[in-house]
């Protein structure tokens, strides 16, 4: 069971590392299109699912009012997120959106300390500072800010502090955040149409399927996530999670030649050491916190 968990894991961070080269065979279709047919299809997809998989009355069942506004929150967020991911990637930023990706769960800490008010161990704190340091000579380097990479860190982060708040699992609550953003999606994909600006059914059989397709990559890594994380230890989803933005780089770099000077290298490396950093002192930690099993003597 542990072994399938692990494959499922791994395949659906190597899917989510191999995105930009999916949406770069899109790179003609604009950003916001993408993203209303990212929405639409894949929230039919999941609709398919949960009557496929007989719980459409679980699902009603856990609609209320609080629900819907946790998950209102979230799904400005990840709207937000996947546009400006499919823009960026579309924009040849694919090597800042990596970074973004790079220093989330350094933000994420962060964000625990600030709103959940969580502690952390001193040794935390290095990595944390290192993280702000590989951003500001980021900064220096590309003589701006690495806004693109900020922003899908930020919402990103602020999307799983409302998850930890939300009581849906992974899969109903994508259905939700995209049913609430269904109507938009399709309003705008109907103006599009209208004014003559839509690429769906304009640009031939192929981009037509991997719109469609759309809903498909984005459903299929969550299931595969969803069965990892059941039944893999958090730890290894932490080790895991950090496989999508190295493939997302390295595709950068290696096969759409992004420039990747010395400067850059300076700045991706220090962050990548404050990675290692979080990770070993993570681990040290872990190791020493468990506590040895009791001896049972025999009366």
């Amino acid at each position: 069971m542990k072994n399938t968990g692990l494959l499922h894991g791994i395949i659906a961070y190597a899917l989510w590392g191999f995105f930009p080269i999916y949406w770069r065979l899109l790179q003609k279709v604009p950003a916001i299109e993408l993203l209303g047919h990212r929405i639409g299809w894949s929230f039919l997809l999941l609709i398919v699912a949960i009557l496929f998989m007989r719980q459409w009355n679980d699902f009603r069942s856990a609609l209320n009012a609080r629900t819907l506004r946790i998950y209102f929150i979230a799904a400005i967020l990840i709207g937000v997120n996947w546009l400006t991911y499919v823009w960026a990637v579309n924009a040849g930023y694919i090597l800042e959106t990596s970074l973004g990706y790079f220093i989330n769960p350094l933000l994420s800490v962060l964000m625990g300390v600030i709103f959940l008010r969580e502690r952390l161990r001193s040794a935390q704190w290095i990595p944390v500072a290192l993280a702000a340091v590989g951003v500001a000579y980021l900064t220096f380097a590309y003589g701006r800010l690495p806004w693109i990479a900020l922003l899908l860190a930020f919402t990103f982060g602020f999307y799983g502090l409302t998850k930890k708040l939300a009581p849906l699992g992974s899969v109903f609550g994508l259905t939700l955040e995209t049913g609430i953003l269904f109507l938009p999606a399709v309003a705008y994909l109907g103006w599009a149409e209208a004014n003559g600006s839509a690429s769906f059914l304009h640009s031939g059989a192929t981009p037509d399927l991997l719109m469609i397709g759309a809903g498909v990559v984005t459903t299929i890594p969550l299931l595969l996530f969803a069965s990892a994380a059941k039944q893999i230890p958090l730890s290894m989803i932490g080790i895991l999670q950090y496989l999508a933005p190295t493939i997302q780089f390295l595709i950068g770099v290696l096969v759409y030649k992004e420039p990747f000077d010395q400067s850059r290298l300076i700045g991706f490396s220090i962050v990548w050491l404050a990675l290692v950093i979080f990770w070993v002192e993570n681990y040290l930690a872990s190791r020493e916190t468990v506590a040895p099993l009791p001896v049972l003597s025999e009366k």
